[in-house]
């Protein structure tokens, strides 16, 4: 099958670009709606704020149901302290150290938006030597720095900043000549990519499916709590395309598509890992399988919720996960290639 590189491309920068810590998902929700309205394509939207599209199929009884997340790594403010800095709490896991220095967006209640630098709360090694040095990364010891006039607490309450108030990372979305992605936040937009396009390669080849297929895009991933509910009742197989975490140790790669086997919450569904390697294997499609400790998914969530299905884990090879990550287009590309090819066999 024949993909358009450009057209994932176009996704993911559009995806990559719109701010959406878990909790402030909007924005990126409503730009994915607007590229469902261009494909005329219906969709659902749940209380919680989950996408869903449905494609239906021969077999209405046995559905699929692919995920992945629009939410991502970032964080809150926890205090404003005297001098007007800002205090943050976590939103997701992240070292400290892999924000430090980082441009970040702050959002009010009243719909303002003001930028900032993450810093220490001693970022100098001329005023602070050894100590700025040694300094444990942790968020009691991160702050954010306002790019604004302003000396006291009351300046920062003065601007409509409060407590509470998200605060997105810059990605620094970076696309190379020789096919490599960097940016904050593949996890999990890369795959959101890989859906959106899915979908739409579907719907202009009008592609008859053996079973009834939903597309479920959620917005708590990184919380813990993405697919617990609202998922499509007649699901029999929950596929979460997410990503692969290539390292010390490990045998993912940025090059290929990813199949997980096991993560922190335990086996995922033998038949279906089984089915998945067969199909890239039968298409020439590159592919690792590799086993994540410290990882969860969407089907890891839907799962502890007591769904009964059966799941398994696919996706782009990302290093540097929850840092500044890396990945490749062939690794993208592999994972479409699997997607759609599973898409259409019984």
């Amino acid at each position: 099958m024949q993909y358009n590189e450009n057209k994932i491309k176009y996704y993911l920068k559009n995806i990559l670009s719109t701010p959406s810590p878990s909790g402030y998902t909007n924005k990126v929700t409503d730009y994915i709606k607007e590229e469902l309205y261009i494909l005329n394509i219906p969709f659902i939207t749940t209380n919680k704020g989950v996408i869903i599209v449905t494609i239906e199929g021969k077999n209405n009884a046995h559905q699929r149901t692919f995920s992945s997340h629009v939410d991502t790594l970032g964080a809150m403010v926890k205090e404003i302290k005297p001098n007007g800095t800002l205090a943050i709490t976590p939103i997701g896991g992240f070292m400290g150290n892999s924000v430090e220095g980082e441009n970040c967006l702050i959002f009010t209640l009243d719909d303002k938006t003001y930028t900032g630098t993450i810093q220490t709360t001693k970022p100098s090694v001329h005023i602070s030597g050894d100590d700025a040095r040694d300094l444990k990364r942790t968020s009691e010891n991160m702050e954010v720095v306002l790019d604004e006039k302003i000396f006291t607490k009351e300046d920062v309450e003065k601007l409509g900043i409060n407590i509470g108030d998200f605060i997105a990372f810059d990605p620094r979305t970076t696309f190379t000549e020789k096919g490599f992605i960097k940016s904050r936040h593949l996890d999990d937009k890369a795959s959101t990519a890989v859906i959106l396009y899915a979908i739409n390669y579907i719907i202009a080849n009008n592609i008859e499916l053996p079973y009834t297929t939903n597309f479920f895009i959620s917005n708590y991933e990184e919380v813990g709590h993405g697919a617990s509910a609202a998922i499509p009742e007649l699901t029999k197989e929950f596929i979460s395309v997410d990503m692969g975490c290539p390292g010390p140790g490990q045998n993912s790669s940025e090059y290929s598509v990813c199949i997980c086997a096991k993560d922190s919450s335990g086996p995922y569904d033998y038949e279906l890992r089984k089915k998945l390697i067969n199909i890239c294997k039968e298409n020439k499609i590159n592919y690792k399988i590799d086993t994540y400790p410290h990882y969860g998914s969407d089907a890891s969530a839907a799962l502890r919720s007591g769904w009964d299905i059966k799941t398994a884990l696919i996706g782009p090879g990302v290093f540097a996960s929850h840092a500044y990550e890396r990945t490749h287009i062939d690794s993208i590309m592999a994972t479409v290639d699997l997607l759609l090819n599973y898409c259409q066999k019984e």
